[in-house]
């Protein structure tokens, strides 16, 4: 059939194509106006029993991302940071705590944050002791990924309370919500910190993300957050065993202000600050109690 004899049987039912025509249409504009379905949204892209990257913490998102670095060297070229390391028989626990664990329970419950601080000074040999102590922490692939800035310079100390009090002034006009303010109210606490430039020492610890090997390598820290953490918890019995007290601060918004005032570098972000020294005369806590171990242990 030729395509004049084509044309004449459009026309001749036309009548008979329209409506297919117009289905055919409303069928493409309908497609392109549909809204998506959450249901779809909702559907895993990745392989079955992989992880999305948003659902993981930042350390999984870290030895997730080192993977994928791996992934770009030759694996014959691979050493470990830790190579050559010796084993040796564990003969097991050889100092323990004097008077056992209800001894340390009664020493670690008398520990309260202090924010008011007495000028009289503290032996440096027993602040350096405790921070040794807190290097004895565990840590992911033995990286000791934590860096410990003390500091007792009065100069230092005054920039450093101007860093933090201006911030903190923003924090609690600004940035806190209502509920956060109205719930520490009770506590006494707003964006004037005397402790910073009053405490004889402050202790700001920096996690490190990574480190430089001896042969030139970048050293990875894996879990380097919840290695400095425990290192900050020993440290805090630290303290109250040498009867100094502290108080664990995160100043919000000044990490990077502070890590350059004291010229770390890039690879460290700062975790907490602690004031340490001896309460003042006339210092003040709030009667708070704590839950019982009832409500905080679960038995299988």
């Amino acid at each position: 059939m030729d395509l004049l004899g084509q044309k004449n049987i459009i026309i001749e039912y036309w009548q008979f194509f329209l409506p297919l025509v117009t289905i055919g249409i409303s069928l493409i504009l309908l497609n392109l106006n549909r809204k998506p379905d959450p249901r779809e949204s909702s559907k895993p892209t990745s392989k079955p029993g992989a992880r999305e990257e948003r659902d993981l913490d930042p350390s999984e998102i870290e030895s997730q991302k080192s993977a994928r670095e791996d992934s770009n060297y030759d694996e014959d070229a691979l050493t470990a940071a830790l190579e050559g390391v010796a084993h040796k028989p564990y003969p097991g626990i050889k100092v323990t705590f004097p008077g056992g664990v209800e001894k340390f329970y009664e020493m670690v419950n008398d520990r309260r944050s202090v924010r008011k601080y007495s000028k009289r000074p503290v032996d440096w040999k027993l602040v350096e002791k405790c921070i040794h102590s807190a290097g004895t922490g565990p840590s992911g692939a033995h990286t000791e990924p934590w860096t410990f800035c003390v500091i007792s310079d009065s100069e230092i100390k005054q920039q450093i309370r101007e860093i933090i009090e201006n911030e903190e002034y923003t924090n609690y006009a600004q940035r806190m919500s209502r509920q956060w303010t109205t719930d520490l109210q009770p506590l006494r606490t707003n964006y004037v910190k005397e402790y910073l430039t009053d405490a004889p020492y402050l202790v700001l610890v920096f996690k490190q993300a990574y480190s430089m090997r001896e042969d030139g390598k970048k050293k990875q820290h894996y879990y380097n957050e919840i290695s400095t953490a425990i290192s900050v918890g020993i440290l805090l019995c630290a303290f109250q065993s040498a009867g100094l007290n502290s108080l664990v601060t995160t100043p919000l918004n000044c990490g990077p202000a502070l890590r350059n005032l004291l010229q770390r570098p890039a690879s460290e972000k700062l975790l907490v600050l602690l004031p340490v020294g001896y309460a003042a005369d006339d210092c003040e806590i709030p009667d708070l109690h704590r839950k019982p171990v009832e409500e905080i242990l679960v038995k299988y």
